[in-house]
């Protein structure tokens, strides 16, 4: 079966070839399509009009431009439920509370630490003006002593105390200066004898000396330039500062009087009057003063010495050493002697203790048996001026122990502190240390300015002095052996109780 495949489909006619064709009869013309009008390209997607296609020979077709699509409207977010008013209320009581707590304890330990820094800065102001006024006194003082003098010369009432000449010195003094033996009771009955210096102190028979010169006595002999002699009882002393004091029965001395060593100056006249040797008593040497504030070490202990050149020598300890006044500004102690590891004789080294330094402490003496001045508690050294350099420490005192419980601990005082003020003294070495102290007494409250390197400076303390501790008294050896006895006795007496 065949199938025809123009079936339902209109024929179409089939083109006569130029042969058979008639000729047509004439049409009349067709329409021309019209061009869409030109749109510039500015203007081609102006409100989504897009230009129709023009299909070539082919009638114009309308094409409907292509709509935008519709973009859906975004969804607002849904508002969360907000917190209840009550509860940002009770959070914000809670807020304000916690700040206002924080704040308060804050401001409690700033306000506790400010008013502990005040109050030592405030001590320590005081205790500086404290200083001043004094210097400030005692300077107005001697002046006035010295126009008192001078008004009496004027009058023709008394000469003024003036320089004197190393014999006038002598003349005036020599009554007032003794020599002193020194009797040491041994084992088996032998015994030692020792000899030093010493001085009228005051006019019923109390007698200055150093310590070493008295140590271990158990009998003392004191011997005036007219050839008197008492027998002294040992009164106290202190080791660290070879200085003791002895008593004799009499009254009526002639005192030395008493000056100030502070006053003297490098180059100054000095004169000793001693017992060198132990033979030559009443021996008057001269000489300058040639520096102060030397640190010698004696038996152990650092002093604060003035160096001259006046002859001491063996038997001079504990004499006086005067100025061109007639005053004692010293006590001479020791001497450098023999030779250098090079060969060279050491001659013209003496040492004196300057009175300023000691006359507390023999007052305290004479009044208590012992020393009451002022205790601090700390082993000190100087600081090195190669350290000063090198590392730019300040000048003063490095504390090297602190004594447990001591008022130094208790104020705050460590160890590797440099303490360089202390009751409004300024401190640079053990001498300046030492001399402030002896301004105080035990349980005077001062401000000590130390410096310490974990701080970053200096720190202000307040401390409240303690009592010297009291030097143990040494055992006086007993005189000659036992008169028979048990033999608990002997060996009591060989070996102690």
């Amino acid at each position: 079966m065949e199938i025809d495949e123009n079936q339902g489909q209109e024929p179409v006619a089939s083109a006569p070839s130029p042969q058979e064709s008639e000729p047509a009869p004439q049409q009349p013309p067709q329409p021309q399509p019209q061009q869409p009008p030109q749109i510039p390209p500015a203007y081609q997607s102006y409100y989504g009009y897009q230009p129709p296609y023009v299909y070539p020979n082919q009638p114009y077709r309308y094409v409907r431009p292509v709509p935008p699509p519709v973009r859906p409207k975004p969804q607002e977010p849904q508002k969360q439920q907000g917190t209840p008013f009550w509860k940002k209320f009770v959070a914000g009581v809670l807020v304000l509370a916690l700040v206002a707590c924080g704040c308060g304890i804050t401001a409690s330990v700033v306000e506790s630490r400010i008013e502990k820094k005040n109050e030592s800065l405030n001590l320590y102001y005081q205790n500086k003006i404290s200083v001043l006024q004094q210097q400030l006194q005692e300077n107005t003082d001697r002046t006035n002593q010295k126009l008192d003098q001078i008004q009496s010369q004027i009058q023709g009432e008394s000469p003024v105390a003036g320089p004197m000449t190393p014999a006038q010195v002598y003349a005036q003094n020599v009554s007032s200066v003794v020599a002193i033996n020194n009797t040491t009771s041994g084992v088996f009955g032998t015994t030692a004898v020792s000899s030093g210096s010493g001085f009228v102190l005051t006019e019923d028979g109390y007698i200055v000396s150093n310590y070493h010169v008295v140590d271990g006595a158990s009998k003392l002999t004191v011997t005036f330039s007219d050839g008197k002699e008492h027998s002294a009882t040992y009164i106290g002393g202190d080791e660290a500062n070879d200085i003791a004091l002895l008593k004799i029965s009499a009254t009526g001395l002639r005192p030395v009087t008493v000056g100030r060593s502070d006053d003297l100056i490098v180059g100054a006249q000095v004169a000793a009057i001693g017992n060198p040797l132990g033979e030559l008593a009443s021996t008057l040497t001269v000489g300058f003063l040639s520096a102060k504030d030397r640190v010698i070490v004696s038996e152990g202990s650092q002093i604060n010495m003035m160096q001259t050149d006046a002859a001491i020598n063996p038997g001079n300890s504990g004499g006086p050493l005067f100025n061109m006044e007639g005053q004692v500004v010293g006590i001479t102690t020791a001497k450098y002697s023999g030779t250098t590891s090079s060969g060279a004789s050491i001659e013209g080294i003496g040492f004196a203790i300057p009175m300023d330094d000691v006359i507390d402490m023999l007052m305290d003496l004479k009044e208590h048996g012992y020393i009451t001045g002022a205790y601090l508690g700390v082993t000190v050294t100087n600081v090195s001026l190669d350290d000063v350099k090198q590392y730019g420490l300040p000048m003063g005192v490095l504390v090297n122990d602190v004594v447990s419980g001591s008022c130094a601990q208790l104020g705050g005082i460590r160890s590797q502190d440099i303490i360089v003020d202390l009751g409004g003294y300024e401190i640079e070495n053990v001498n300046d240390l030492t001399r402030a102290l002896r301004k105080y007494e035990a349980g005077d409250t001062i401000s000590v300015v130390v410096y310490r390197h974990s701080a970053g400076g200096e720190v202000v303390l307040s401390l409240t002095l303690d009592e010297k501790p009291r030097s143990p008294q040494k055992t006086v050896t007993p005189t000659g052996l036992p008169s028979g006895g048990s033999a608990d006795e002997w060996f009591g007496y060989f070996f102690g109780s």
